[in-house]
């Protein structure tokens, strides 16, 4: 149950973002979830869409570096302390978060956070022990 995560390389400099964003809306790809961290210099656009092959071939066949990375999603109940919750547990089990970012959805009383760990298999299986609902592809799609 892990999510296919692109991060596309973005250079600092004026329209850079807006023309990854027509790339990605001429091919038909919806995105789901993002990031973007940045330096001075450039910046990684980590982004969940609904179709992650196209989408790696049309930002790659107009020169743009991006890799895929499996990441994993969780719901989480929408409430102080769900997140805590979720976090305590992967600390517990001694798993480390990388980087981590949530979006929104149409669902009310539910929080989504995407989560990069050190070990996806270990991670889904204490977050599932523990209660957390773990999301698939499609399941992120059809939010």
């Amino acid at each position: 149950m892990q999510i296919k995560q692109l991060s596309i390389f973005v250079e600092n400099k004026e329209g850079r973002l807006a023309e990854i964003t027509q790339i990605l809306a001429e091919n038909e790809v919806d995105i789901r979830a993002l990031s973007l961290a940045d330096t001075t210099d450039f910046g990684i656009l980590r982004i969940i869409v609904n179709n992650p092959d196209v989408a790696v071939k049309a930002l790659r066949d107009k020169g743009m570096t991006v890799s895929l990375t499996n990441v994993i999603a969780i719901g989480i109940t929408d409430k102080p302390g769900g997140f805590a919750q979720a976090v305590k547990i992967l600390s517990e089990a001694d798993i480390s978060i990388e980087y981590l970012y949530a979006f929104v959805s149409r669902s009310g009383g539910t929080a989504y956070v995407i989560l990069r760990v050190e070990n996806n298999e270990k991670a889904i299986e204490v977050l599932k022990n523990a209660g957390f609902a773990i999301l698939t592809q499609s399941d992120i799609y059809d939010l």
